[in-house]
């Protein structure tokens, strides 16, 4: 019983402690979470949660470091990187345990254990890049990873070069995947992408690349390599053509989207691929154009792609949302006027886990946005859809509209509605008919994923969910709190919660990526300022006591229901979750981190489970899926027109689509074997000819849709010409002239201005203030008002444009005009396309804005001409300003004009020192200015004009009138250093006329390649005789010119009269620019590479541009050699990218076009019209990429009508397939291309400006067209090394009779210290040798004549890099290795040789068969072979160590020894030392024969033939009178300007011929004469080689003779050795006397030299103090003196004007009395006279009573006496000449002379004067 009673007790005891253990603290469950604080050192850069675990990092910036925190936040500890410097952290999206700490040099830090440990890598010599994600990651291996890497000079931000490295090891190591890369990507780089051969392209790899020669953002393309860039590719994006102007390239689920920009537009063209191989163009719809910086590829799905494009821009910017088909080729619109910020990133999300639940923010008011151009605040409304975007609707709250912010505009971190909670969706908004402030809104929550919506919590709030949507966490997000919400019951109800510490301003709240854990991390502020601190927060609800789900908390949950509560099915599937039910009471606690699955049910199949298959494309309804082109046959059925096959419906279920049964719209239909054919080619030219009433074309402009532009049906052939006529009316045709239509009828259109830098925009300008305009080429036209009417000044444009932002314009219009019509400019500018204008400067006479290539971020600097103090006639002031003038700099008090001509602006100036003289400055960056240095042998007394010729080889060429007598202006061609500040002369007595045009022309699409006509008989022209022209040609940008050889044959094949061989009077000679009625007749395309068609002559001077004496040439290699084609004039155009060429009959009617289908070989004839035509103009697109011609011109019988003819050559049979292209093999069997490579005509190899280029040329005996532009350039096979041809004379230096550079006399050398100052980076710089690298040029090595002879110097703070960077062996290691070594070496032999020579001392052997040291037993023979050979290095000994001791000395200061005398008068020391004989044995240098090379362009010319501006390229830049005219970039100083006479005057006239000799004939002998030069110099080395190889022969051949050491006697041999020792000992004697008087020379030089410059220092200082102390004052006393006496002079003079001044005023005064007392008697002469006459009448009224007056009007004549007559002094400007049947259309002349205009304006105030004294009178 006690036993019982004890157990009783026990077990009452063990209760009792078990109650109280679980009363404790530790083991009771909680009411509310745990929160722990942690407070940081500074603001958090970057955190994140690593998925499925409570591991955080976060990297804090300013520290440099990164902290980690294994237990979602509540503790934290450094991580350890050996005390590395953190500067970003990135996560790998596919890897849970790796992340990277990215440093902000080249070490970096990697973990593969979520950052308990760290390892670090490096980037050789990179820094990570700044301008894209540093890392790119694969999906399916993270072992592999991309990082884009910066190069930067000398550690810089600036000048770095892009270059991609790569590991697959997990950073074991890191190798170098590519230079030049702007961006790269794995094609596996999301789980869900697909490659064609997953195992074979597991490392592709694709990039976005440079060019192959240029870094130009246009040149950029795409690279794909599986080897990491070991062998490379480019995939074709469209039309088996590669694609050049790739933007940017990205990853989107199981797509990879690239983005390509043409020029001259904003429009994007977009190419998708879905295995990484084949690439589509995305097409959408015609309406919608995707532009650049205007799109955004969103949160997609596995089966297609959602892409938002801009419409309105920004800052109100709106777009629309299009989803693609699956295989992301077709685009379909879902909703309009979604809303964007200004970022692109656009208010759309999608609801996660559940297929087809979108959320977008759309724009309600969208029309007055879009109109009001970011002035209208936008009102946004949301908008949900469950079916994948096909249908939207309200999201609502108690049947009320809700509305809520979205992605635009994060106010928290990760995603903004939802999480993987199923269907729960949380948001911050307010309910009524729009979005309104986010401090206005609410929070929200869904439990049916969007359908209907409740309010959790009044205010805004930022949220997070946790536990699989079970727990809900909350914080004000409006204000400061301590408080945290949190709900239970999916946002029912809420419990407040204090933070421990006080209030905060919430920063950021999250959890795991899953949304399964029960932990929160939580970053807020206290305070402000600098006082601000930083805290983070660990909420933890895993000890609550709620208790863990059952299967009686769980429900079946349908994800997607429409308003009935059916369930929606989504790519044939339904949807169902398991999740908690809602008012369960208990936390799910599954294990951790694992997500809810969803479960599927299968759908029947409608029409939303299909999409067109291959070739369709939908119908406008929608509803159907027709053909898009011919159809293929593959099973071969088809044999006839009439027969059946079975094919595709056009309908094809969606790939991953899960539907069953239902419809089938993809089963097989029966179809016509007709729609597998191709439309019949018909072989003929077609032509159709259209009439309009006028007398002339006014203009005529190509919109030319861009490769990367969208277009109509057909899209390729969207050709679009508008045209003006002389009665003001304008047409377009989209179809190159096939239609027109008449545009903008009823409206009086005075000028058309298309957009220069954007194809699809023109201007339309009337007389009064309003202007049309269309964006899209002619779709549509809007029209805005303008704040005054356009400038009557000729020459100027009223309208400037932007070269990056279409809608920015400068308005430059006419006010306060007088009745003469006499106005000041002033202008506006606008941002928004003319909506609303701001003023920006008054009594200007042009503004332009100044963005061009090189000019930074400074997008609104602009550039005005205003006159001084806004008073008209004034100087001109340049004054510029990047603020809308808010404030402005005047770089210039007195200005010409200004150009821009690529990187260059170029301003001519007055020159202060003589106001009748110009002066030229240049930049490049448009801020800093610096005079432009004329070379000193180029010598203009007054530099009255300049032409800006070209500068797009990265040099200017500038044409500088030399003389300027009325029709025989000539002037001389210089260039530019490659920031156009210092000038050499090129050519001289080049040709311009009177406008000031020039005879130049620069061949397209191969730089370097120019012609010039010069004037042969200057003096005889300026004497009125007439000038005689030649035609020259450059091949390697203007360093060398030469006449152009002849062909052998006239077109008929005859011979020329002269011989052709004879150059010098037998040349080819080209009628130029100074005589072209529209500048856009250039001989070259730049489609075309190597073609050049020109109308000239053959003989000794150029002729007149006549029938009888012109005939029409053609080049196919880039000018080397011609061929005549035809008799006469004709014009031409280039077609297909010269795969056909046109020429019609030039000043003669005709009916007939002549083509050629191979280059100009053979020529057919087509008759186009049944009457005969004058043809003006002949024309194609700019970029001569068309089939379709167009003629301009009038019928011979017609005088009220002109005409146009189209003719389209793409029917042709021989133009009816596309060529084959194969890059990779582009001279392949099947290819219809071959490389070629040009070449300089007087060298043997293909070099040209330093490399090799090839370029794909089309096979003339290929029938096919080239379709697409292709990017001529293949490769630049490679750099050669550097010859005469790669360099042209330095500043100061000017070329000799032998090609040759030499010191022009008097003058000094050009400061090449100065590329220290532009680049602080630069090391080192070399003296001047006379030569200076052309701009283009690429070579490398051989006879780098910019540093021949030359002397490398430090620049200026770098002394110490340059000589560590030069530092060689110093003086102990030459000695060693120099002396000691050789020594040791021969020592050692020579006492082997003794030791082991055994018997051979002394002993006589005759009749021995043999000894084993015979003199040719092989260790004997080689032995003493080595002896022999260090005996020659012992005698080279004394010279090395000389030659060494000279170099040393050099460097200290020591002197130099000159080879001859011309390297002594230019100061150039030689390297080797010579004999004093050879000091005076040569008069000059001798010079190795250096070839002619040939020079290749770094990039293609983007210059179009058909700029639509006439005259950009050569532009004259003139001044008229007190006025200055400017045709876009003409200046110009006195001279008469008024005539639009072609200025070139043939004549043959009586002029001395020159004496040239033939070009090439003079090439070959002077290379004949270099060779021998070099012969005699590699001569004269030998000669010393065998003098001093004497000593080295006469010892090799006395140990030789020791090797017959069996007849030798021991005392001979020892005698031979001790000899050699002390031949040996005096050599190290006579050494070491060398370098003592070496040294003792050196130090005695130091003296003399420091004596010398003591003396010359003292000396200046004497003369400086004699020149600015002792005569400074006298000379001002002098002076004062002078001028006080001509002040006195001056008083005496005006006082002797005032006494004859006062006489004549006495005069004056009694001259007017006499004349009054005249009056007065006159005046009453005639009263009484008068007074006579009135009685008289009355007394004859009385007389004749009866009679009767009769007052009749009788007609007469009546003449107004003194009239003044009308003349042209009260004229208004006359117009244009108008074309006439004969001539080209005109583009508006050059306008009369500023000279005249002032003489006109002295004749009517004449006139005026006279009218008012008759007045008087």
């Amino acid at each position: 019983m006690w036993f019982s009673r004890s157990l009783n007790r026990l077990a009452l005891l063990q209760l009792f402690l078990l109650h109280l253990l679980w009363l404790s603290p530790a083991a009771a469950k909680k009411d509310k979470p745990d929160i722990l604080s942690h407070q940081l050192d500074n603001r958090p850069t970057n955190f994140f949660y690593f998925d499925d675990s409570n591991t955080i990092l976060l990297l804090d910036r300013e520290a440099a470091l990164v902290q980690r925190s294994d237990d979602a936040g509540k503790t934290w500890a450094k991580v350890d990187i050996n005390g590395g410097k953190a500067w970003d952290l990135w996560r790998h999206p596919h890897d849970n345990q790796k992340a990277y700490i990215m440093g902000r040099h080249s070490t970096h830090w990697h973990t593969n254990d979520q950052g308990k440990t760290w390892h670090d890598f490096e980037i050789p010599n990179a820094r990570p890049s700044l301008s894209r994600a540093p890392l790119a990651f694969h999906a399916k291996d993270s072992n592999k990873v991309l990082i884009h890497g910066a190069v930067c000079r000398l550690g810089g931000l600036m000048d770095c070069k892009e270059v991609t490295f790569y590991t697959n090891d997990g950073f074991e190591k890191v190798g170098k995947l590519r230079e030049n890369t702007r961006g790269c990507v794995f094609a596996h780089a999301t789980p869900e992408f697909k490659t064609g051969d997953d195992d074979k392209n597991d490392n592709r790899v694709i990039c976005v690349t440079t060019g192959r020669i240029s870094f130009d953002p246009r040149e950029h393309r795409l690279a794909v390599s599986d080897d990491f860039f070991e062998d490379e590719e480019e995939p074709n994006l469209e039309g088996g053509r590669t694609v050049q102007g790739i933007v940017n390239i990205a990853v989107v689920k199981g797509y990879i989207v690239a983005a390509a920009k043409a020029p001259n537009t904003d429009e994007l063209a977009m190419y998708v691929t879905d295995d990484a191989s084949t690439w589509h163009r995305a097409v959408f719809p015609s309406d919608s154009r995707v532009k650049e910086d205007a799109y955004t590829v969103l949160e997609s799905t596995s089966y297609s792609i959602e892409v938002d494009v801009m419409t309105v821009d920004p800052p109100n910017a709106m777009g629309v949302l299009f989803t693609s088909n699956s295989n992301g080729t077709y685009f379909t619109k879902n909703i309009e006027h979604t809303n964007r910020n200004a970022r692109g990133i656009a208010d759309f999300e999608k609801v996660q886990n559940i297929q087809g639940i979108l959320l977008v923010n759309v724009v309600d008011n969208w029309e007055d946005v879009a109109e009001s151009f970011g002035r209208e605040e936008k009102r946004l409304k949301s908008q949900i859809s469950f079916d994948d975007g096909r249908t939207f609707q309200d999201l609502t709250t108690n049947e009320k509209s809700l509305h809520l912010h979205s992605v635009s505009e994060m106010n928290n971190v990760g995603r903004v509605f939802s999480s993987p909670a199923p269907g729960l969706v949380m948001g911050v908004g307010n309910t009524g008919k729009d979005l309104k402030a986010y401090e206005d809104g609410d929070l929200y929550v869904s439990i049916d994923a969007g359908l209907t919506w409740d309010l959790a919590l009044k205010e805004a709030h930022k949220y997070e969910f946790g536990d699989q949507g079970s727990i809900l966490v909350a914080i004000n997000d409006e204000e400061p709190t301590d408080v945290i919400q949190y709900s239970l019951n999916y946002g029912k109800d809420w419990h407040k919660v204090d933070l421990p510490g006080g209030k905060i301003r919430a920063e950021a709240l999250t959890t795991t990526p899953d949304s399964t854990s029960m932990k929160f991390f939580l970053w807020g502020v206290k305070g402000g300022g600098s006082r601000a601190e930083h805290w983070v927060f660990s909420i933890d609800f895993e000890d609550m006591h709620e208790d863990k789900c059952t299967e009686k908390d769980f429900q079946d949950w349908r994800a997607r229901v429409d308003k009935d509560g059916q369930t929606i099915c989504v790519m044939g599937r339904k949807q169902f979750y398991r999740r908690r039910k809602p008012e369960a009471d208990c936390f799910i606690r599954e294990k951790k981190f694992e997500e809810i699955k969803p479960e599927f049910e299968k759908c029947e199949c409608t029409k939303e489970d299909f999409e067109c298959d291959y070739n369709f494309v939908r119908r406008k309804d929608r509803k159907e899926c027709v053909r898009n082109g011919p159809l293929a046959d593959p099973k071969g059925l088809c044999k006839g027109n009439d027969r059946k096959y079975t094919a595709s419906s056009g309908f094809r279920k969606i790939p991953g689509n899960g539907c069953e049964g239902g419809e089938k719209l993809d089963e097989e239909i029966e179809r016509d074997c007709k729609d597998t054919l191709k439309p019949v080619v018909s072989g003929k030219i077609s032509t159709e000819r259209t009439a309009f009433p006028g007398q002339s074309f006014r203009g005529y402009f190509y919109l030319e849709r861009t490769e990367s532009s969208s277009g109509s049906d057909k899209a390729n052939r969207d050709e679009t010409v508008v045209m003006r006529t002389d009665k003001s009316k304008v047409y377009m045709t989209r179809d190159h002239g096939k239609t027109w239509d008449e545009i903008l009828k009823g409206k009086e259109i005075k000028d058309v201005y298309p957009h220069p830098h954007f194809n699809d925009v023109c201007y339309f300008i009337t007389p009064s203030k309003e202007v049309h305009y269309t964006i899209n080429r002619g779709d549509t036209f809007e029209s805005f008002e303008a704040e005054s009417e356009p400038t009557r000044d000729r020459g100027l444009q009223a309208l400037a444009f932007h070269a990056d932002y279409k809608d920015w314009l400068i308005w430059t219009g006419a006010v306060d005009c007088d009745k003469g019509g006499n106005c000041r400019n002033d202008a506006w500018y606008s941002t928004d396309r003319g909506s609303h204008w701001q003023d920006l400067r008054h009594v200007v006479r042009k503004c332009e804005f100044i963005k061009e290539e090189g000019r930074g971020e400074r997008k609104k600097l602009v550039y005005c001409e205003q006159f001084k103090d806004e008073k008209l006639g004034g100087p001109l002031e340049l004054q510029a300003s990047d603020n809308w003038f808010a404030d402005y700099t005047t770089p210039f008090k007195s200005i010409v004009d200004f150009a821009t001509m690529s990187e260059f602006i170029i301003v001519a100036t007055k020159d202060q020192s003589d106001g009748d003289s110009l002066k030229v400055d240049a930049s490049i960056d448009g801020q800093t200015f610096a005079d432009a240095l004329f070379p000193s042998n180029f010598k203009v007394p007054i530099q009255k004009a300049y032409t800006v010729l070209d500068s797009h080889t990265h040099a200017v060429f500038m044409h500088v009138t030399v003389g300027s007598q009325k029709d025989a202006e000539y002037g001389s061609i210089i260039k530019s250093n490659s920031n156009g500040t210092s000038y050499v002369l090129s050519l001289d007595k080049v040709n311009r006329n009177s406008p000031g045009y020039v005879d130049f022309e620069k061949m397209l699409g191969l730089e370097g390649v120019a012609l010039v006509n010069v004037v042969a008989n200057t003096e005889e022209a300026e004497k009125g005789s007439g000038k005689k022209l030649k035609t020259m040609i450059t091949h390697n940008d203007g360093a060398e010119w030469s006449l152009i050889r002849a062909p052998q044959n006239d077109p008929e094949g005859k011979s020329y009269e002269c011989k052709t061989d004879n150059l010098a009077d037998c040349s080819l000679h080209l009628h130029g620019y100074t005589e072209r009625r529209d500048p856009r007749d250039v001989f070259s395309s730049p489609s075309a590479v190597g073609l050049m068609m020109a109308v000239g002559n053959v003989g000794d001077y150029l002729t007149t541009k006549s029938e009888k004496t012109s005939d029409t040439f053609i080049t196919r290699d880039g000018g080397v050699e011609w061929q005549a084609v035809k008799k006469g004039n004709y014009m031409w155009e280039y077609g297909d990218q010269g795969s056909i060429i046109v020429i019609v009959r030039d000043t003669v009617a005709t009916d007939e076009v002549l083509y050629s289908l191979d280059e100009g070989r053979e020529w057919t004839s087509y008759k186009f019209s049944n009457k005969k035509v004058n043809v003006a103009i002949l024309s194609t697109v700019p970029s001569d990429n068309s089939l379709n011609f167009l003629l301009w011109g009038r019928e011979a019988d017609s005088d009220s009508e002109i005409v146009t003819f189209n003719l389209d050559f793409s029917q042709l049979k021989e133009r009816s397939k596309q060529c084959n292209l194969d890059e990779k093999d582009p001279e392949g069997a099947d290819s219809d291309y071959y490389l070629w490579e040009p070449k300089h005509p007087s060298q043997s190899n293909n070099c040209l400006f330093g490399h090799v280029a090839q370029y794909y040329r089309k096979k003339t005996e290929s029938d096919c067209f080239n379709g697409r532009s292709i990017q001529h350039l293949h490769k630049i096979a490679s750099n050669c090394e550097c010859t005469r041809s790669d360099f042209e004379c330095d500043y100061n230096y000017e070329p000799a009779k032998d090609g040759s550079c030499v010191l022009v006399g008097g003058q000094e050398p050009p400061d090449h210290s100065q590329v220290c100052k532009e680049d602080p980076d630069k090391m080192s710089y070399f003296l001047p040798t006379g030569y200076r690298r052309i701009p283009l040029s690429t070579c490398e090595g051989g006879n780098e004549l910019e540093k021949y002879e030359s002397k490398e110097m430090p620049c200026r703070g770098h002394e110490k890099d340059f000589e560590e960077a030069h530092r060689g062996l110093g003086g102990f290691w030459i000695f060693v290795l120099g002396v000691v070594l050789p020594v040791c070496i021969a020592s050692g032999v020579g006492y082997w040789v003794w030791q082991n020579w055994h018997g051979k001392f002394g002993s006589i052997r005759l009749g021995d068969a043999g000894s084993p040291f015979d003199a040719d037993r092989p260790w004997i023979k080689y032995p003493v072979a080595a002896v022999s050979g260090i005996v020659a290095v012992l005698a080279a000994v004394p010279l090395l160590v000389s030659s060494l001791w000279r170099w040393g000395s050099g460097l200290f200061g020591g002197g130099r020894r000159y080879t001859t005398r011309g390297s002594f008068a230019r100061g150039r020391g030689d390297y080797a030392v010579v004999d004093e004989d050879e000091l005076l044995g040569e008069d000059e240098d001798e010079e190795v024969s250096i070839p002619q090379s040939a020079i290749l362009p770094s990039s293609t010319s983007n210059l179009f033939k058909a700029d639509n501006s006439l005259g950009d390229l050569l532009s004259p830049l003139t001044k008229v009178g007190s006025r200055f005219e400017s045709h876009h970039s003409r200046g110009q100083s006195g001279g008469q300007n008024d005539s639009s006479a072609d200025g070139a005057g043939a004549g043959h006239g009586h002029g001395k011929k020159l004496a040239q000799e033939d070009a090439h004939e003079a090439l070959k002998r002077q290379g004949e004469m270099r060779e021998e030069k070099e012969r005699r110099l590699w001569k004269e080395v030998e000669r010393k080689r065998a003098e001093r190889g004497e000593g080295h022969e006469y010892l090799q051949a006395g140990l030789t003779s020791l090797s017959t050491l069996s007849t030798s006697t021991t005392r001979r041999l020892d005698y031979t050795h001790y000899s050699l020792l002390s031949h040996f000992s005096s050599l190290l004697s006579i050494l070491s006397a060398l370098s003592y008087l070496a040294s003792s020379s050196s130090v005695r030089l130091d003296s003399f030299n420091s004596a010398t410059s003591d003396l010359s220092r003292t000396t200046k200082t004497q003369l400086q103090q004699l020149e600015h102390t002792k005569f400074e004052e006298q000379k001002r006393r002098a002076v004062g003196l002078e001028q006080r006496l001509k002040g006195a002079r001056g008083k005496v003079g005006l006082l002797e004007d005032r006494l004859k001044g006062a006489e004549k005023q006495v005069e004056k005064v009694e001259g007017a009395e006499k004349e009054k007392g005249q009056r007065r008697r006159w005046r009453w002469k005639c009263l009484w006279l008068a007074c006579g006459g009135v009685l008289i009448l009355l007394i004859l009224l009385l007389v004749t009573r009866h009679g009767s007056m009769e007052k009749q009007a009788r007609p007469e004549d009546h003449a107004l006496i003194g009239a003044v007559p009308s003349g042209d002094s009260h004229a208004e400007p006359q117009e244009p000449q108008e074309m006439n049947a004969t001539s080209k259309i005109d583009e508006g002349s050059e306008g009369v002379s500023a000279a005249a205009s002032k003489a006109r304006v002295r004749t009517t105030d004449g006139w005026d004067s006279r009218i008012k004294m008759l007045e008087e009178l």
